[in-house]
């Protein structure tokens, strides 16, 4: 299975070469926030929130010190925000008093804030630190059962059988790249089979529309 993940992945790659992690940040602790924020949300919608959540409250401190009722109106268009507004500000509050305002790097110390969970916490890891991380979002556990890579939905199980078939080195780009794969071609109700770029090397071909035409069609820029 190895060597037809390598060629599928390296397929995946040239088609899409600038994959990456698509919130702004500019430090551990924005993309954190950010993390935290695109839960049941997009990635441009969170990103027209944080400019003006950061001008506002740059730092840990500041955020954890922010008037609940401001911070919930500024979040208001991410959805969930009451409950978001509780986790941001007790992940802040527990970065200034217990981490002296910087964001840690373990994975253990990380899901122990409020609100951050292993796959958030592989996204800080794997983005704002640069160490290899297996972010399990919805997109990358589909793909990776279509293309045969796993035959769990749990994400602690999806990720360690891809860590199984990469190097560590790959890793943190694999994701980002099934995730532009999963947002792009491979959808969740009708992925777009006959304009796939692996169509030819993929067990799940056929679950969508096989005609080049209509599948086409379904490709999202």
């Amino acid at each position: 299975m190895k060597t037809t993940a390598d060629e599928v992945f390296k397929l995946l790659r040239a088609a899409y070469p600038d994959a990456r992690c698509e919130l702004d940040f500019t430090s551990p602790f924005q993309l954190l926030v950010a993390t935290v924020l695109s839960a049941q949300s997009t990635d441009v919608g969170v990103n027209k929130v944080t400019p003006v959540l950061f001008a506002r409250w740059p730092t840990p401190q500041a955020l954890a010190e922010a008037d609940r009722a401001e911070l919930e109106e500024v979040i208001r268009p991410t959805g969930f925000f009451r409950n978001k507004a509780a986790a941001l500000q007790g992940l802040s509050r527990q970065i200034a008093d217990d981490y002296d305002g910087k964001v840690p790097i373990s994975i253990d110390d990380l899901v122990k804030l409020p609100g951050v969970g292993r796959k958030t916490a592989n996204v800080v890891r794997g983005h704002a630190f640069g160490l290899p991380a297996i972010t399990t979002d919805t997109h990358v556990l589909r793909v990776s059962k279509r293309l045969g890579w796993t035959t769990s939905a749990k994400p602690e199980v999806v990720e360690t059988d891809l860590q199984q078939l990469f190097d560590p080195s790959d890793w943190t780009v694999l994701s980002d790249t099934l995730i532009f794969h999963g947002r792009r071609c491979c959808h969740a109700k009708k992925p777009a089979c006959g304009a796939c770029v692996v169509g030819g090397l993929c067990p799940s071909y056929g679950t969508g529309p096989t005609d080049p035409d209509e599948a086409k069609a379904l490709v999202k820029s």
